[in-house]
């Protein structure tokens, strides 16, 4: 998993990540072209994808656990 920020500023984020107890990798975008290129319009957003950059799923809102575990379960059955 990889969070991507784009809002606020860097030092907003940096204590966003700390205060949260975040724990998987955080990049920096300070000019929303990854957002842009994944079509993300706010947040929170997650796009699920596979090792190939292939979008499995997509959501607005907090992480859906159970869609996430049914498409790893369908990479692991193909």
């Amino acid at each position: 998993m990889i969070g991507v920020g784009t809002q606020d500023s860097l030092g907003l984020a940096q204590s966003f990540v700390e205060s949260t107890g975040t724990t998987f990798t955080m990049l920096w975008d300070r000019t929303f072209q990854s957002w842009n290129q994944l079509g993300i319009t706010g947040q929170p957003a997650g796009i699920l994808m596979n090792r190939y950059g292939q979008i499995l799923d997509q959501w607005r809102g907090g992480i859906p656990r159970d869609r996430v575990l049914d498409a790893i379960e369908r990479l692991d059955s193909t």
